[in-house]
């Protein structure tokens, strides 16, 4: 029997504690822990993930990360939309808040992993042997895209126990060994902002945003906009005024307060730049590289070419990819192995 000690991070949906469940199963001493990040989020957090604690008999914790949790994600979050930029705040999340606090809490209690309930895998690329994640085998709920920006040292001390399994299995497991959540819905939105509504909630902390100009791609002047903060690359809907015919949202001039419009054609393009790359399953790119990317998390997969330009990672993709957003990433798979990522410029 495995006894090494597992602390796994429990959200109080269905994954995760299945995931307790199987590791549990697999001969591992499983501790839970709950992350409180924000105000309001942990409350039904705690109370399902303590339930789903006492149905499989192991001991639970809750975690206080609220400070690290405004700095690293609210702050960011709120930073990136000033600068006309639409961010990914789970990306930034699982690295810089999520990882830390399991392994800081791991160290503490003398643990030997820790564990999440996502759906990816953590193995050894076949050629570089370094730690990488591969899909999860229900592509549907595939979750590496927002993992890409762990690191070695994460990677190597993780398990995804869900990661080989299909969503509608770990439903059914979670039913038959009785754990209350097994029907619960999987949460949508970012947690902080439960309405979804990212400009009313970026205004209540900041003060509203001055109305500014849509211009068309020649800068012809052509309404007046709500504030910057409400529009994102690739955006029809919510403009708030209408132009006879459907626009889309191009850009985002931050120095002019202008927001860019054009018609759907326009929002094709072939060629990105991204930088804060994350070396995952390769260690650089030493030379023009061919791999499959997702520039947005239900993107699928596409073809591109990529190479180093000036400290920036050039893409430039087969054939051109709709509605490209800057502060997105771009994740780069090697077959089903997340080689690098980095943020879209």
């Amino acid at each position: 029997m495995n006894k090494k000690t597992v602390i796994i991070g429990m959200s109080g949906g269905v994954d995760s504690s299945v995931a307790a469940y199987l590791l549990k199963q697999q001969g591992y001493h499983v501790i839970g822990v709950t992350m409180q990040t924000w105000e309001t989020a942990e409350n039904h957090a705690e109370i399902d993930a303590k339930k789903v604690a006492s149905t499989l008999e192991i001991p639970y914790h809750v975690i206080n990360f609220k400070q690290e949790f405004e700095k690293n994600v609210i702050d960011y979050f709120i930073t990136e939309y000033q600068q006309g930029r639409t961010p990914n705040p789970c990306i930034v999340c699982n690295r810089y808040v999520k990882w830390e606090a399991l392994l800081q809490f791991k160290k503490q209690v003398g643990a030997d992993l820790i564990a999440t309930g996502h759906y990816a895998q953590i193995e050894k690329h076949p050629e570089t042997k370094r730690y990488t994640l591969k899909t999860s085998i229900t592509s549907a709920k595939d979750q590496t895209y927002a993992l890409y920006n762990l690191t070695q040292e994460q990677l190597q001390n993780t398990l995804m126990p869900v990661g080989a399994y299909h969503k509608e299995e770990i439903r059914k497991i979670a039913e038959e060994i009785g754990i209350h959540v097994s029907q619960k819905a999987d949460s949508q939105e970012i947690c902080f902002i439960p309405d979804n509504d990212y400009s009313n909630f970026i205004e209540q902390k900041t003060g509203k945003y001055p109305s500014g100009n849509f211009v068309d791609l020649d800068g012809n002047l052509l309404a007046k906009h709500n504030g910057i903060i409400h529009y994102t690359v690739g955006q029809r809907k919510g403009l708030g005024v209408s132009f006879g015919k459907p626009m889309y949202v191009y850009g985002i001039n931050v120095e002019k307060n202008e927001v860019i419009l054009c018609e759907n054609d326009a929002l094709f393009q072939k060629t990105l730049y991204a930088k804060r790359l994350n070396f995952v399953g390769i260690e650089n790119i030493g030379h023009e590289m061919r791999f499959q990317a997702k520039i947005r998390y239900n993107h699928k997969k596409a073809w591109c070419t990529v190479r180093m330009k000036d400290k920036l990672l050039e893409c430039i993709f087969d054939e051109p990819q709709r509605a490209i957003t800057p502060g997105q990433a771009l994740v780069l798979y090697d077959g089903d192995y997340v080689a690098c990522g980095g943020t879209i410029i």
